[in-house]
């Protein structure tokens, strides 16, 4: 594994797992957060694939502005689509689906940008191997 020296390192503290509360060493994220109702819970907040779904989409639409290479991508939207569901071992895991929308550029072009992104986004680099990200552009 290569070693990374952190330019910058988020924190953020939670209490009472999915029916607590997190929080920023910042305080800029100060809520609770809420078991999805589709999991049993009464829903309302946020919850940690919501998280991760912001988190991600952000990041890769970061990435996208890197590997852009001069194509106009000025309205470019990425959408994450993060589940969570039972995994083979009857544990949970996580799905995770990434959606372009390109309006300046043609499906191939957007295509390859996304592809281009999904090698360079950290979160990507995170996730390979394990969990399948699947890529589409609208």
């Amino acid at each position: 594994m290569e070693k990374i020296t952190a330019m910058y390192t988020a924190e953020a503290t939670n209490t009472g797992g999915r029916k607590g509360h997190v929080k920023s060493s910042d305080g800029i994220l100060d809520f609770d957060v809420s078991m999805p109702a589709a999991l049993g819970g009464h829903g309302g907040k946020t919850n940690p694939e919501q998280l991760f779904a912001a988190g991600y989409a952000a990041c890769f639409n970061g990435a996208v502005g890197a590997v852009a290479q001069g194509r106009n991508i000025a309205d470019a939207a990425i959408t994450a689509k993060v589940g969570i569901g039972k995994d083979s071992t009857g544990g949970f895991a996580l799905t995770v689906e990434l959606h372009g929308a390109f309006p300046n550029l043609s499906s191939e072009e957007a295509m390859h940008v996304m592809e281009d992104a999904h090698q360079a986004c950290p979160y990507s680099k995170a996730t390979r191997g394990n969990i399948e990200v699947l890529l589409s552009v609208n």
